[in-house]
């Protein structure tokens, strides 16, 4: 394992309690990294998770919030300016999934797949940049999906918020590069978490046919590029999209 050195920095990692934002936020613990791990509602999940999270020399904060309700990441950002605490990096890891084909699929599910994977990491970039510009400094990494570029039969809402990702990151690190803070895009393909373990097995053989490397990919793959993106070394990486897919095309 790639050693890395963040015991001076702190880190938001949305969906920071499960999937890939845990193994984000516990590769980042164990760097040293003071964390904060955002998760939506799931109370015990979230303790269970913390009280697993002991190794390392990082310090671990919860909070609970809607990353799609402006008003609520707001008031989180503005508890944190009360504590004069300092963002370095931003993980835009909350994601979900609603699935149905077009014709079926229902407005609600449509808009709130965009709310919470789009519109939520735009509310959270937002709010970090506007602290990051003061110290001209930060690493903001989005975790979109290859999805957003080959989509899939029944994934039109997560495949279009996956796409809006990469243009937003695009976008956003044009506007940003300046003021020394980097935002980049990590796309993992098929990865062994309970986001696809509810998928019927035939399904998952299906798509693991499919993956040129013949196995899903570790959700701690993930997050040592994540890490990576997030070093002070990767300066002169911005506006860029890393596949982690196994060679899926």
């Amino acid at each position: 394992m790639i050693h890395f050195d963040f015991h001076d920095r702190t880190a938001i990692v949305t969906g920071g309690t499960r999937g890939i934002g845990a193994a984000v936020t516990a590769a980042l613990l164990a760097a040293g990294a003071r964390v904060i791990a955002v998760y939506a509602g799931n109370h015990d999940a979230a303790k269970a998770f913390q009280e697993q999270c002991q190794a390392g020399d990082g310090q671990l904060e919860l909070a609970c919030f809607n990353v799609a309700n402006y008003q609520a990441a707001e008031a989180f950002f503005r508890r944190l300016d009360d504590q004069n605490r300092q963002i370095d990096i931003l993980v835009n890891s909350a994601g979900i999934r609603r699935d149905a084909i077009v014709a079926m699929m229902p407005e609600q599910d449509w808009r709130q797949v965009l709310d919470v994977n789009l519109t939520g990491a735009f509310i959270m970039a937002k709010l970090a940049v506007m602290r990051m510009s003061r110290k001209r400094y930060g690493r903001i990494i989005n975790i979109t999906s290859p999805s957003g570029r080959i989509g899939f039969e029944g994934q039109a809402n997560y495949a279009a918020s996956k796409a809006g990702q990469v243009a937003f990151t695009k976008s956003l690190a044009k506007e940003v590069a300046r003021r020394n803070i980097t935002v980049n895009c990590i796309s993992p393909g098929f990865i062994d978490t309970d986001f696809i373990s509810a998928l019927p097995e035939e399904q998952l053989a299906a798509y693991r046919e499919m993956i040129p490397k013949k196995r899903f990919g570790k959700a701690e793959e993930v997050a040592q590029a994540i890490l990576f993106l997030a070093t002070e070394e990767a300066d002169y990486i911005t506006g860029a999209v890393l596949e982690i897919s196994g060679g899926l095309s």
